[in-house]
């Protein structure tokens, strides 16, 4: 079992960033009080029990005092079986991080950080409307390495409007001397409910260049790989094989409980969708009634999420797998579109899974698209 727990709360908001919070944090121990609650009512969702996995996201979950999150962490010890060797992610912003911050987190259990880093560059933070400088993104890692905390990822994001390539390399060049096993890069979106996207409709910004994109892309994933980081998943790279294990669940359509505003659950047949709204999540926790839309799962939906999320991994996707989740009509429908993508070189064939062509990856979500199902 993996547990995701949504922290809906930031101290600004990044230019960028559809995801929900709030920057009002007045009713703040509320939430994660409900959010604790919410866990003990939803704790037989899945039938197995023991956790694999736990992964605070949000948000900015290192906003949590340390009674909160030690609060937490002891709901979910005392009403769900904690694997040994369980991964226990917590996001992190820079500025949030000292070195008792750290050491209270390294005590607590956590074992792997996020941090939210995205650029070295002062102009891009400043652009993207981040707290923190490079600096103290560069400090923060090195504190938590001291700290005990060795299993860290960076964010990382890239196609920052910029006249070369500079930036990006350099940001590249401050990664690869903090010695981090995974970082996580994202090319830059610009989301219609952001700021971003009130200045795209004003015209104060141009849209996204699609030719520069890929060229970052290119050059980070090159980059990346001549230093020993594997590209497992399209924006996630690791050393020694130091996977995200907790998003690799998702990717792999593992069953998953998610709790907190705005958070997703998924047993295998259904999605639920949690409200995205935190007043209105917690007048309904407070009558032990779990705010969420329920989706059945269609076997057409089914196939298209397995396209989505696994064709964008190193593990790719199986037609045979294709062919039982589609009920039987994966093949016939799309043969020749299948063919035409082999030929093109955007996938391979490798012993009935089909995989991606690095070439393939600039495309990947129009690939997954064309080859969904009704």
């Amino acid at each position: 079992m993996h547990l995701y727990l949504h922290i809906p709360f930031c101290r600004q908001a990044c230019h960028y960033c559809d995801f929900h919070f709030s920057t009002n944090i007045s009713n703040k121990g509320r939430v994660v009080e409900a959010i604790a609650r919410e866990m003990v009512l939803r704790k037989s969702y899945l039938p197995k029990a023991d956790i694999e996995t736990i992964y605070f996201g949000g948000g900015t979950p290192s906003m949590l005092s340390e009674q909160e999150l030690e609060m937490l962490l002891d709901t979910i010890r005392r009403h769900f079986k904690v694997n040994s060797d369980a991964e226990i992610t917590l996001e992190a912003n820079p500025d949030d991080l000292d070195k008792n911050k750290l050491i209270q987190l390294q005590k607590a259990g956590i074992n792997r950080l996020s941090i939210g880093i995205q650029s070295f560059h002062g102009p891009h933070l400043q652009f993207l409307n981040r707290v923190h400088s490079a600096e103290e993104a560069q400090q923060c890692v090195r504190m938590a390495q001291d700290a005990g905390i060795s299993n860290i990822s960076i964010d990382l994001i890239y196609a920052i409007p910029s006249e070369t390539h500079e930036i990006l390399q350099s940001d590249i060049q401050n990664a690869f001397a903090l010695n981090v096993s995974h970082i996580s890069a994202y090319c830059l979106t610009i989301e219609p409910q952001t700021a971003f996207g009130s200045w795209l409709k004003k015209k104060k910004i141009k849209p996204i260049d699609e030719e520069f994109a890929a060229q970052q892309f290119e050059i980070l994933t090159r980059s990346l790989a001549e230093n020993g980081y594997e590209q497992y998943e399209i924006s996630n790279f690791a050393k020694s094989g130091q996977y995200s294990s907790h998003n690799s669940s998702y990717w792999k359509q593992r069953p998953y409980l998610g709790v907190g505003p705005s958070a997703h659950s998924y047993d295998g047949k259904s999605r639920q969708y949690n409200i995205s709204n935190n007043a209105k999540y917690l007048q309904a926790i407070a009558e032990e009634i779990i705010p969420a839309t329920i989706e059945q799962l269609s076997a057409a939906d089914q196939t298209n999420e397995y396209l989505l999320t696994g064709l964008r991994t190193k593990w790719g996707v199986d037609r045979a797998k294709l062919q039982t989740l589609s009920l039987g009509t994966f093949q016939a429908a799309h043969q020749k579109e299948l063919a035409a993508m082999i030929e093109k070189g955007w996938l391979v064939d490798q012993d009935g899974t089909l995989l991606l062509t690095q070439n393939g990856k600039l495309f990947a979500d129009r690939i997954a698209s064309d080859l969904f199902i009704d």
